[in-house]
């Protein structure tokens, strides 16, 4: 064995020099250490020029460069550089940093997990993971990350399967300190079957005593937002015929609904009894609007009549300048106006003044399309905000007093509905194809603030709260979605602490028990 490490080591020395060898011969040690670091280590100090020995840098105990000049070290080589910093031009980062404060790591780990091949997995677990995405309210082929920057908006008609979820970045409320966050998904979800796909009808209410009814076909159903419970208020009696609109009074639990027979019937919802029905219309009542004791109705032949609920011979007045089906009718907070939108692209505006030849005060013929969306500005009650259907697609906000168009802005879809956000200055709109989302816009200048999406189908109406916090959107995919997007820290509390409203959730609201 020596024999042969012999010849080893002869064939090593017959051959070109080792590298340890070439080292050994520039004056390192064989142990590889250089004489710098040799200097410190005891034993292992080479044999330097006196020069070499005593000069250092002042005050910092390091050689210096004669030092290194001595040994025959080249300049700058074997020193540690600090990396020069790029700067960031424009303040621009080079890459998305997720945000955790506002991410859904449960979503986020149910998403991941889902993401793995199921080849290797049993169908009942597939099946399983399907149904859990759905009852969270998770699209499939989703990814959901949240970053501190909201998502580029894609072209227009850009559909990707693939798309990623963004949350909005927290910005100041007016008037307050803290900041403010709009939840992109809802606080909970109805389920509505048989909820009617019908532009011209007004579906759902929200009242003062925080009951929301909706017309689902044939049937009127009160889901009490405080306790949860769910009740069928009333249905039809003949096959065919169905609810057109129903509208709670401001104050109380009496409730106006409109049929496809044209009557108007008032219902006490506290002990679940019919009132009266009042009759008149020739054709399906659409739309409902109170002024105190006074509910007006819209009819498909485009005339309007005020009722008045007291008294035997209810029709008080007639209002008869529109010429197609009304669709939008609106009292203003003070009553003294009326604004009616029809399928004829006009928006009256009528006073409080009843009769039977009454002209409206404003025809307004700037929208293209029916006027639905409808709503009266509940701090300035001469400022009204009107949407057109399809072929017009505009918000417009008018001065009733002057009849100017104070402002507008293209919504780029189907305007269904608006409602007003008095603390954060703000409207919200529900709209059709293609989005069919909730926007948020702010006043007076109709900014978008953000999208509220998850409806697959066209938002047909929206209610808002009692506390006027949270917004209701019924759309034409038969559920019924609460959204918490105007909520205050103030109010935060006693929001969470209501036991109607505290997660996503499906709930039928057409229960077996019911039918």
């Amino acid at each position: 064995m020596i024999a042969d490490l012999t010849k080893l080591d002869g064939s090593l020395q017959s051959g070109p020099p080792q590298r340890w060898r070439k080292k050994a011969s520039s004056g390192l040690e064989p142990g590889g250490l250089s004489p710098r670091l040799s200097n410190r280590t005891p034993g292992l100090t080479p044999n330097l020029p006196d020069s070499a020995k005593s000069v250092k840098t002042p005050g910092t105990g390091k050689a210096s460069s004669k030092t290194e000049a001595a040994l025959g070290v080249p300049p700058n080589k074997g020193r540690w550089k600090t990396p020069s910093k790029t700067p960031n031009k424009g303040g621009q980062q080079d890459r998305f940093i997720p945000n955790r404060a506002t991410s859904d790591m449960d979503m986020a780990g149910f998403a991941i997990a889902c993401g793995e091949d199921e080849e290797n997995i049993s169908p009942s677990k597939v099946e399983y993971r399907k149904q859990l995405g759905e009852a969270m309210n998770i699209p499939e082929n989703t990814r959901i990350l949240s970053y501190q920057k909201n998502q580029p908006k894609p072209a227009e008609g850009h559909a990707n399967n693939l798309q990623v979820i963004y949350s909005k970045k927290p910005y100041e409320g007016p008037g307050q300190g803290s900041s403010r966050v709009i939840p992109s998904v809802p606080e909970r979800i109805l389920d509505a079957p048989e909820l009617l796909d019908d532009y011209y009808l007004n579906l759902l209410d929200w009242s003062s005593n925080n009951h929301l009814s909706v017309a689902l076909g044939s049937s009127v159903f009160i889901w009490n937002a405080s306790s949860g419970i769910i009740v069928q208020l009333m249905t039809m009696d003949e096959p065919g015929q169905y609810i057109s609109a129903v509208k709670w009074i401001e104050e109380g639990s009496i409730i106006g609904v409109g049929t496809s027979q044209g009557h108007v019937e008032l219902w006490d919802v506290a002990v679940q009894k019919r009132i009266r029905s009042m009759t008149g219309h020739v054709a399906r009542v659409g739309s409902l609007s109170w002024n105190s004791h006074i509910l007006s109705s819209g009819s498909r032949s485009g005339v309007i009549h005020h009722s008045d609920v007291r008294v035997a011979d209810h029709c008080v007045g007639v209002l008869n300048s529109h010429t197609q089906d009304v669709c939008g009718l609106c009292w203003s907070p003070d009553g003294k106006f009326l604004a009616s939108g029809g399928n004829d692209n006009i928006l009256n505006i009528w006073n409080n003044h009843l009769g039977n030849d009454v002209a409206p005060l404003l025809s307004l013929t700037h929208h293209q399309a029916a006027v639905k969306a409808l709503s009266w500005c509940p701090w300035q009650p001469n400022i009204l905000a009107s949407g057109g259907g399809t072929a017009d697609r505009h918000i417009r906000i008018w001065n009733v007093n002057t009849g100017s168009n104070l402002s507008s802005v293209d919504a780029k879809s189907q305007v269904c509905a608006i409602l007003w956000s008095k603390e954060y200055k703000e409207l919200i709109s529900g709209h059709g194809f293609s989005q069919n989302q909730l926007s948020i816009w702010k006043y007076p200048d109709l900014t978008k603030v953000t999208d509220l999406e998850g409806h697959k189908a066209r938002v047909l109406n929206l209610a808002m709260s009692p506390d006027n916090t949270m917004v209701a959107s019924a759309a034409a995919d038969e559920t019924i979605r609460i959204w918490n997007c105007f909520a205050s820290d103030k109010t935060k509390k006693s929001i969470s602490s209501k036991p109607g409203i505290q997660k996503t959730e499906h709930v039928l609201l057409k229960a077996s028990h019911i039918r």
